[in-house]
């Protein structure tokens, strides 16, 4: 028998990654109970006394059992289809994000079109259902070229960069195109990577937090500072874009917004995520309302949190894997022993080369110092046999 109070709400999350997993922190202080749906048995959000839905989420059957008796259902990743949710929807669940919202930010391109039809900046784009068409698109844009996949790419696995002809038939070929749908953008000569977390209630009320900027190498996050060592005014534009961004596609709950900065100051949209975000983790100890907690009072139309940062500045370093092995953390204890470094193991069972295994949040006086302790304390643990 269930004897939690029937006012208390309760929570559906689709997917059970660590994204899950923090929200899932973030709904227990507040009394609120949390059903996952995940395809399977081991995953982080289960270390969190959540209740489990174990099948396809891309089933309305099986995220019509998530949606049973729960408030509201929402997403740690934008990989379910949108089709199954809208079905589940017109059932009466609520779900936000919405499927609406949802058809167009797992679609990049029709992300892209949603986002140049509002005025945003965006680089320069085009569709290339067929190989005639990305070769057109390739001379129509000029190379080099970033090829892409409509649905189902993060962490640089469905891009692919094309400096010449056979780096178009590489990307062709390695990106799967007989069977996925490709775009085309312009390669940036960006100067410095941002992204910014907006949050959206169900009333339209917006809070974004800090512009920060990111470190990425191989198409994957690995540092984040907050916030950004930006010109203000060009602070000020990015954080006007993110939220635009989010209003465009009208939102509800967190987004996370990757923009470039170029060379002359101009901030490009270049990617929203649907959810929380990896670049807003510094929030947990950064923030006086994480994004964490901030996605839930937006999905359940409770007043949005502030978003002031703890210190003058915060800093995040990515935890990724070395190789394969095991999820455990080798050399977690020396890295708890650096003063001030707040250290998050995920609980991933396996390890992969570059898989986010965890990350290090730390404040301080000013961005270089909140770095400096994050490194120190990264560079003590290690994931995975290689070395």
């Amino acid at each position: 028998m269930d004897l939690r109070p029937r006012g208390l709400p309760r929570i559906g999350i689709v997917g059970g990654g660590q994204l899950a997993k923090m929200t899932a922190q973030a709904a227990h202080p507040l009394g609120c109970s949390v059903r996952v749906l995940e395809r399977q048995p081991e995953f982080p959000a289960d270390l969190c006394d959540t209740d489990t839905v174990l099948g396809d989420w891309d089933d309305p059957a099986v995220l019509g059992v998530l949606a049973t008796d729960v408030d509201v259902v929402t997403l740690e990743n934008e990989l379910v289809d949108a089709g199954a949710l809208e079905a589940v929807a017109a059932r009466g669940a609520l779900v936000l994000p919405s499927p609406a919202t949802m058809h167009v930010t797992q679609d990049k391109l029709l992300q892209k079109r949603r986002l140049a039809a509002a005025g945003l900046p965006v680089p320069a784009f085009r569709d290339a259902p067929t190989r005639a068409a990305l070769d057109a698109a390739a001379a129509d844009l000029g190379l080099p070229v970033v090829v892409k996949r409509r649905r189902g790419g993060y962490d640089g696995r469905g891009n692919a960069t094309a400096r010449d002809a056979a780096g178009l038939d590489r990307a062709w070929e390695r990106l799967g195109a007989d069977a996925r749908g490709l775009y085309v953008e312009v390669f940036v000569p960006f100067v410095a990577e941002a992204a910014a977390i907006v949050v959206r209630g169900r009333d339209g009320g917006v809070v974004s937090y800090p512009v920060v900027e990111t470190v990425n190498a191989d198409h994957v996050c690995r540092e984040v500072v907050a916030p950004g060592r930006f010109d203000p005014a060009l602070a000020a534009r990015a954080a006007d874009v993110a939220r635009a961004a989010v209003a465009a596609v009208d939102g509800v709950g967190a987004f996370g917004v990757e923009m470039f900065v170029g060379r002359d100051g101009e901030v490009l949209v270049n990617e929203l995520a649907p959810r929380v975000h990896n670049t807003g983790h510094y929030t947990i100890e950064g923030c006086t309302c994480s994004q964490f907690e901030n996605h839930l009072r937006a999905v359940l139309g409770w007043p949005l949190g502030s978003t002031a940062l703890r210190a003058p500045a915060a800093a995040m370093v990515n935890l990724l894997g070395a190789g394969p092995g095991t999820g455990e953390p080798h050399g977690l204890a020396r890295a708890l022993a650096v003063e001030g470094a707040h250290v998050h193991v995920y609980g991933k069972t396996r390890s992969e080369r570059g898989r986010k295994m965890g990350h290090v949040t730390a404040l301080g006086a000013t961005p270089e110092a909140a770095l400096a302790t994050a490194r120190e304390a990264a560079g003590r643990i290690r994931f995975g046999e290689a070395t």
